[in-house]
């Protein structure tokens, strides 16, 4: 009766381990090929000679518990077990995208071990872009040496459990791109927030913005993120120069009214998205010169302290209907 109670209870209690940071670099998997082109970005694919990702995986299930409870390992797959299981499987992989190799795995642990009973994995990608090099025509780009993008990078995260009748099921699977980091000199304004005896802030008309921003989205169809119809795939390159693009586009009066016209821009463009979510940080600089004697419009700025504003929120279909009814109006 008391293992009974004990079992009932490890379903509701948390409880998972995993392996983080395995990095993969596969050399020439599939071409993202094929992709719907929109007019914010050049972007028209990955010729993927590089995929690679840094990787997180954390299974779960009832099985686990007496490793916690009483030190009894022999139902544990060791995390080392884990990295191995993924890179070898990175072989195996016969598409395009990062979401399509999580879930690829995500199915393969679930089959080889009967009693996990799911997974959850997550990933960021390493843009690898070719070297431009010297040719009798002009440059052209290398298919030998490629150089590593160090800020912006797609990620993706999926779960995966397993189902009464020994099937796997996708139960939440996000797309994201990590790591903007956006400075307008220009153009961005803030002022008619509440004047306490709080306040400190001036208002300002005409600031630089300075952001980190980190964007994810839903599918409709889950499936669709796998890339297997490039034509449904939403390029978290795609996604970035949307946001490259309204912010230059936009005089904005907040980094809330910014990011809410960036995710409509994004529905609109993808239709087969439900969802996108942000997360921003405010890090615009200080302002040490307002004038300088070399320059007509030059300043003078240095880092903000520590302390920074944030924003989360995301953006519906139900707010991109509404937005297009009020503009009809």
């Amino acid at each position: 009766m008391k293992t009974k109670s004990v079992q009932k209870a490890a379903t509701k209690r948390t409880m998972y381990y995993g392996k983080a940071d395995v990095f993969v670099y596969r050399t020439y998997a599939k071409p993202l090929e094929g992709i719907r082109e929109i007019p914010e970005s050049s972007f028209k694919g990955r010729s993927n000679i590089i995929f690679g990702m840094d990787i997180q995986v954390a299974i779960k299930g009832d099985a686990f518990l007496s490793s916690f409870t009483e030190g009894d390992n022999t139902q544990v797959v060791a995390t080392d077990s884990m990295k191995n299981f993924i890179l070898r499987h990175a072989g195996d992989y016969t598409g395009a995208t990062m979401e399509g190799f999580l879930e690829f795995v995500s199915k393969e642990f679930l089959q080889k071990y009967p009693h996990i009973e799911g997974v959850t994995m997550s990933g960021q990608q390493f843009p690898f872009n070719e070297v431009e090099i010297p040719t009798e025509s002009g440059f052209a780009p290398s298919e030998l040496v490629f150089r590593q993008g160090l800020m912006e990078q797609p990620s993706a995260s999926v779960q995966v459990e397993r189902t009464a009748d020994d099937q796997y099921e996708v139960i939440e699977q996000t797309s994201g791109v990590k790591g903007l980091r956006l400075i307008k000199v220009k153009g961005s304004s803030f002022y008619g927030y509440i004047k306490d005896e709080y306040t400190t802030l001036p208002e300002s008309f005409d600031r630089p913005l300075f952001i980190y921003l980190d964007i994810n989205w839903h599918y409709e169809d889950t499936d669709d993120a796998k890339g297997d119809r490039p034509d449904q795939y939403v390029c978290a390159e795609q996604v970035a120069h949307i946001a490259q693009t309204l912010f230059h586009q936009e005089d904005s009066p907040s980094i809330q009214n910014l990011i809410y016209k960036i995710g409509l821009r994004v529905l609109k463009r993808f239709p087969q998205l439900a969802e996108v979510s942000f997360v921003s940080n405010n890090r615009t600089w200080e302002t040490i010169l307002e004038e300088v004697s070399c320059s007509t419009d030059g300043k003078v700025f240095t880092d903000p302290r520590p302390p920074y504003g944030f924003q989360g929120f995301s953006v519906t279909k139900e707010d991109l209907a509404l937005a297009e009814a009020e503009e009809e109006k």
